[in-house]
């Protein structure tokens, strides 16, 4: 990256329930990723960046040339004339001509010489991996094959800024493996932003990420720093983390009766203020399932998925993974106790939680902590004091409590 400016934009698109309003900035040959839940207005912004959708209000900006403005003086650039190019989740290759003719197809449009043309596209299909494969049809190429030849087409045309709308969604996972990782070398020059829905794409190809949710950028920054600490329950749920809200009390997090300490000062000082709105970040692998009492909470189960080592149960108040023998007969409905169990940290180096203020997009010290419990507080409710049934499966290293009636004080979401 230069520090040049590649793309500076503030789109504003009026949808049917809500207004997309979304400012960003990528320097030249910075990729950036967008995340958010279908229909956050993610695929609108590529779609406003790219002339293909007007817009309600705002600008954009390709290298310092305003491509796109509402207010006066009014500009609006064709797309093609716009020096963007938008990569979708079909390669959309015209059919009718070869594939070195798709890859030439940019620069013999923009005055280059056909046999520089072509000699150009015989060198963008080497770098994605189709060397002599420029006399084929596009019927004649896989699903992956086709995909790079998009992307080979795309950047022969020297775009300044190149905009990849979920382009590996309908790939399978090998092939996205290997297109993901073509891409990350062919873009390393190139200002890109990136709509994806994988975490692994965000990961591989950015170097910063802006979450969007309900039209507004509700999350952004380094990668790896936004998913480490989760703003909301969306980039939680990509992140595969737990993220439990509560308040600060007597430097630690509290929810309800559940009580979480650190060592870590930076947690420490985010706790310091009593009452002060904090989120709790931490694994579904060190959440563990435990008899209900004062060192655990209550949930219910609302959701019971398998994963390739067993089981993720999720929760109204966090998720846990178990094995296969362990969930056995756990369905929706169900009432759990659970824990963040101190020996599975010992034995992992810790359990991982990370605290960060709930209201502000702040940075997560991500901390080493152990689970402590101070006395609940008091509840209006008359506790149930009614037994219930314990059972433990052959083989299994611990059973699963079913509480029939709710906790003092259920953790929130």
């Amino acid at each position: 990256m230069t520090g040049a400016e590649g793309l500076r934009a503030h789109v504003v698109v009026q949808r049917e329930h809500f207004t997309v309003d979304v400012s960003l900035q990528v320097q030249a040959g910075e990729t950036v990723a967008v995340m958010g839940p279908s229909g956050a207005g993610k695929s609108t912004l590529l779609q406003a960046l790219a002339g293909l959708e007007p817009l309600g209000g705002g600008e954009i900006a390709v290298e310092g040339r305003v491509v796109d403005r509402v207010a006066k003086p009014r500009v609006r650039t064709e797309p093609m004339r716009r020096g963007v190019v938008l990569l979708g989740q079909k390669p959309r290759l015209f059919p009718h001509l070869s594939v070195g003719e798709n890859v030439a197809f940019g620069p013999r449009a923009a005055g280059i010489e056909n046999r520089a043309a072509r000699a150009g596209a015989d060198d963008w299909l080497a770098r994605v991996g189709l060397s002599g494969s420029g006399e084929r049809m596009p019927h004649e190429l896989s699903g992956g094959e086709q995909q790079r030849v998009a992307v080979a087409r795309a950047l022969a045309a020297s775009p300044r800024v190149v905009l990849l709308d979920e382009p590996l969604v309908a790939l399978d996972p090998e092939t996205a493996g290997d297109i993901r990782r073509m891409l990350r070398d062919q873009l390393a020059s190139t200002t890109t932003v990136a709509v994806t829905h994988d975490a692994a794409d965000a990961v591989a190809l950015a170097d910063r990420l802006i979450v969007v949710e309900a039209g507004r950028v509700t999350q952004e920054g380094p990668v790896r720093d936004v998913l480490a600490a989760p703003a909301s329950r969306f980039v939680a749920s990509i992140a595969g983390l737990n993220r439990l809200v509560g308040v600060a009390s007597q430097g630690a997090w509290r929810g309800g009766d559940v009580r979480l300490t650190s060592a870590d000062p930076a947690s420490r000082a985010l706790a310091a203020t009593d009452g002060a709105a904090l989120a709790a970040v931490f694994l579904p692998g060190d959440v563990r399932v435990a008899e209900a009492g004062p060192e655990s909470w209550t949930a219910v189960v609302t959701r019971v998925e398998p994963t390739l080592g067993g089981v993720r149960v999720h929760t109204d108040a966090g998720a846990v993974d178990l094995s296969l023998d362990a969930a056995e007969g756990v369905a929706v409905g169900d009432r759990l106790g659970l824990r963040i169990d101190p020996g599975a940290g010992e034995v992992r180096r810790g359990v991982r939680i990370a605290m960060h203020a709930a209201p502000r997009r702040s940075s997560a010290a991500r901390i080493t902590a152990r689970r402590t419990t101070s006395a609940p507080a008091q509840d209006p409710r008359p506790r149930d004091t009614r037994s219930t049934a314990h059972r433990t499966r052959s083989g299994a290293s611990r059973g699963v409590r079913r509480c029939p009636t709710p906790p003092t004080s259920a953790v929130p979401p």
